[in-house]
């Protein structure tokens, strides 16, 4: 699930990773400043993994009902975390129902039962509640993901199918090269696979180039400065 492509790595300007601040705008951040102030906080368009073994992303738009569609989504990851929710039985999937506990690091769990969730029985496998070897707690990782030209990365969760194929591409393509996740441009698709009768999709991922000179010094300041933001 993880490849290297090595055949971009000396294609001039014209794949450039471009940065916020390399996009020219009609308005300056003052003004766009002055309609950011008072808002609560910083929200991004958040992409899932599709159900039933889809090969398409499903990309939020300014309009809810027209969603964009895409197959790959390319970019840089600025940032990604562990997450962990708790949801009442039946209602993992209902996006109108609050989860009983929740955390955004992976570590610390606010709700019920709440605390550390490396010592929560929640956390444990085999406390899946339909009795299988499961935990109840669904274990994900967010990953923000800057696409060239855009402000704002999108916001994708993988679910537990995810993990390990996110895990090999991590360790393989920066871990054991001693590179940051925003040292280079990746591409993200998807995988129909089946198991115990279930139709699911899983992530894939790929290094398309790495990033070198002025682009990674440009890429290390933002991804610095977001991760302090976020």
């Amino acid at each position: 699930m993880y490849e290297q492509n090595t055949s971009m790595m000396n294609i001039p300007e014209q794949n450039a990773f471009l940065l916020p601040a390399m996009v020219e705008g009609d308005f300056s951040s003052e003004e766009i400043a002055e309609d950011a102030d008072g808002l609560q906080m910083m929200s991004f368009q958040r992409v899932k993994i599709p159900a039933g073994g889809q090969l398409q992303f499903e990309i939020p738009t300014e309009d809810p009902d027209n969603p964009d569609y895409a197959r790959t989504l390319e970019g840089v990851i600025l940032y990604n975390h562990a997450a962990c929710t708790l949801w009442p039985e039946g209602s993992e999937y209902d996006e109108d129902t609050k989860p009983l506990c929740s955390s955004v690091d992976g570590k610390t769990g606010i709700g019920e039962p709440g605390g550390a969730c490396a010592t929560c029985p929640m956390n444990e496998y085999g406390s899946a509640r339909d009795g299988g070897r499961g935990k109840a707690c669904k274990n994900m990782r967010d990953i923000y993901l800057l696409r060239s030209g855009e402000y704002l990365p999108l916001q994708l969760s993988l679910p537990p199918t995810s993990l390990r194929p996110f895990n090999d591409f991590m360790n393989l393509a920066f871990v054991a090269r001693r590179r940051p996740s925003y040292s280079a441009i990746v591409e993200i698709g998807l995988k129909r696979t089946e198991s115990g009768g279930y139709t699911y999709s899983v992530a894939t991922f790929r290094k398309v180039r790495d990033l070198t000179g002025e682009d990674l010094a440009a890429v290390k300041s933002y991804s610095t400065n977001f991760k302090e933001q976020v």
